[in-house]
């Protein structure tokens, strides 16, 4: 019954996300709101919306391995797998702003981490933990993102790629908003729940869980939309959806959860810190291999490879 609950509980976190962002787009648009604004507010908080209600249920509950493992999960899932099918499928040329820009931005926001969560390495103190503090730092990094995001896409005069809305009423655009937040907060409940049984029952680590059934069900709206958007060729949108996500999941999921309550770290997250920090290197690395600013077929095949050579290890861990 617990693994059917978590399979249940992805099932409605997903189709909650996929409500919440089709109600409130279709308000924002009765509103006369721009699909720019649409597209880098509603819609990108929309599909971070799975890690973040897990993770904010993780936080309320003290699970902090698994609300920890859940991102820095993700972010790894999100470059070594995600971008990896999406490269086998299409070779993925990138734009020059996220080469020089956001793809570093990523690397940063895991280097980040992995200095606010070892307080015993850098500060002396007795144990490690993200604090209300790191969490308004992060918080702060977040903000300087988005407004740097809305400048760029001003810049360009070009409009983000934002799903056709269809025209709805306030009270049924409402309702879907109102399904929406009552599918997290249920796919949420569940998939925590569950994968702390299920950690306990197979005598595993929480953290072992997060970093893999609960991240990658968490990246499974990154992992379609990349995988459709390199199908039909639309290369910026496959990789920026996910560089995208994780500076999201870094930035504002983790810097809220850490501010709901302080994460305590375990030192054994520090390897998966030290992959996370690996694959954006890898990434800004691939991206002057052969034709410049290109992720290959090969290299795609190399991230999957990588990804499956790091499940093993941290299962043999765990």
């Amino acid at each position: 019954m617990t693994y059917i609950l978590l399979i249940l509980g992805f099932g409605a976190l997903i189709k909650g996300a996929d409500l919440l962002v089709e109600g409130a787009s279709s308000i924002a648009r009765r509103l006369k709101i721009s699909d720019l604004v649409i597209g880098l507010t509603i819609v990108a908080f929309g599909t971070s919306a799975p890690e973040l209600f897990v993770n904010i249920l993780a936080s309320m509950r003290g699970a902090s391995d698994i609300a920890i493992g859940n991102i820095v999960g993700s972010n790894i899932a999100n470059i070594l797998l995600i971008l990896g099918i999406a490269a086998l499928i299409y070779p993925l040329k990138v734009g020059r702003g996220t080469v020089w820009k956001e793809i570093p931005l990523g690397f940063l926001a895991a280097l980040l981490i992995f200095a606010m969560a070892n307080d015993v390495l850098f500060d002396g103190l007795v144990f490690n933990a993200l604090t209300r503090t790191d969490g308004l730092a992060l918080l702060a990094f977040f903000i300087i993102f988005l407004y740097y995001t809305f400048g760029i896409a001003k810049a360009s005069g070009e409009e983000p790629n934002v799903k056709n809305t269809k025209p709805r009423s306030l009270k049924s655009s409402s309702a879907l908003i109102l399904l929406g937040l009552i599918g997290l907060v249920i796919g949420g409940n569940w998939i925590v729940n569950g994968a702390t049984a299920i950690a306990r029952s197979l005598g595993l680590t929480e953290a072992l869980i997060g970093l893999t059934i609960v991240a990658i069900g968490t990246s499974l709206p990154e992992l379609a939309t990349s995988a459709v958007a390199a199908y039909k060729k639309n290369t910026d949108i496959a990789v920026g959806n996910v560089v995208g996500s994780n500076i999201f999941n870094v930035f504002w999921i983790l810097g809220l959860s850490a501010i709901i309550k302080p994460l305590p770290f375990q030192p054994n997250l520090n390897f998966d810190l030290f992959v996370a920090v690996i694959a954006s290197m890898l990434l800004f690395a691939f991206m002057f291999i052969g034709r410049k600013h290109t992720l290959y077929r090969w290299e795609g095949g190399m991230f999957l490879l990588l990804y499956l050579i790091y499940l093993v290890l941290i299962v043999v861990r765990g």
